[in-house]
């Protein structure tokens, strides 16, 4: 009966026009039944009570003395009412079993789609702060090229993501394990903590560094004292958002137009100008070789703005520096540029 009468959208779920026929039946059926008692005589009130009594049958007693007309006029209400209202109440609860079954379906759906996933991104929290970073990933070429999933994991995440195969989510609590483990936490690359509590932030992030040891952690801190203990517990970054608001508004008093560059280059994807980092691998020919030495500016057309080394950066470097096996190249340029670039730093 099920497979009979369910009616599915393409993303599973369930289709309640079928409700809205059946109701706006029986309202048409209340008021024209209600209308004719009316005209025989009865009030609005007692007509309303007839109706509903008649067609619902209840069996209670009419709203006042009946005549022959009253009859005549209550039989065919019962025949034609209490059809539509039997099957308004049938429509309801079927649509409400297979809502029951279709949110079943999507579930094990978007289960079976996260397993398949290696590499994705992990977001925990889908607020103000935590919608913003999705927005910024999905926008990422450099993410997008790749492939990588991003996997959204709230309690109650908007109901314009839910059901959508297009946005993968795992329902529940970030803290519990369970539903980490079902985000596929062990096979994830990158962990995003976007929760608004630092305690729940804090304690993911020493779950995730116990079961993914080799896990990305970023991690937000609403207050200043808790990113010490943020990264004592495994985030690898640890982001003060209304620290950096501030500090980006205080730029912008500043040096608005060196701001306003700033962020073009870094979220404008049709900009033809773009700033990306590379790691320089041990199979590189840029390894053991003065920066001078392998003209890779003049070769790629790249400019090289620092060299990131042991947690900190050299600007604007100077060509005698010898380049080494993990130095991470932070270079400014076109995607055809920084392409070649790439190439030449992991050695291709």
């Amino acid at each position: 009966m099920i497979g009979r009468a369910a009616r599915f959208s393409e993303d599973g779920s369930v289709s309640w026009a079928r409700v809205r026929e059946g109701l706006a039946l029986f309202a048409m059926v209340l008021i024209l039944g209600t209308t004719g008692y009316v005209l025989l005589g009865l009030s609005w009130l007692d007509g309303l009570y007839q109706t509903v009594i008649t067609v619902s049958t209840v069996g209670y007693g009419e709203a006042s003395e009946f005549n022959s007309s009253h009859q005549v006029y209550s039989i065919f209400l019962i025949l034609g009412g209490t059809g539509i209202a039997l099957y308004t109440l049938g429509v309801l609860i079927n649509t409400m079993f297979e809502a029951t079954i279709a949110g079943d379906f999507r579930r094990r759906r978007m289960r079976r789609k996260i397993d398949r996933f290696t590499g994705h991104v992990i977001l925990c929290g889908f607020g103000q702060v935590g919608e913003a970073i999705y927005e910024e990933i999905t926008r990422d070429e450099e993410i997008t090229r790749h492939g990588r999933q991003v996997v959204i994991v709230d309690r109650s995440p908007p109901d314009r993501l839910d059901g959508s195969f297009d946005v993968p989510i795992v329902h529940g609590d970030a803290t519990d394990d369970f539903v980490l483990q079902r985000a596929g936490l062990e096979r994830a690359r990158t962990l995003v903590l976007a929760l608004g509590s630092d305690v729940d932030n804090l304690f993911v992030a020493l779950t995730a560094r116990s079961v993914n040891p080799e896990i990305f952690i970023v991690a937000r801190a609403n207050h200043e004292a808790t990113i010490g203990k943020l990264q004592q517990a495994g985030a690898d970054r640890v982001v003060n958002p209304n620290q950096i608001g501030g500090a980006h508004m205080a730029a912008l008093v500043a040096q608005p137009e060196v701001v306003d560059f700033l962020d073009v280059v870094m979220r404008d994807g049709e900009f033809e100008v773009r700033m990306a980092h590379f790691e320089v691998t041990p199979a590189s020919q840029l390894a053991g070789r003065a920066l001078r030495e392998t003209g890779v500016q003049r070769r790629t057309g790249t400019s090289i703005l620092a060299i990131g080394r042991d947690e900190t950066f050299l600007t604007n470097p100077d060509g005698k520096l010898v380049l080494e096996p993990g130095d991470v190249i932070i270079a400014l340029g076109t995607n055809d540029h920084l392409k070649q670039l790439q190439a030449t730093a992991n050695g291709a």
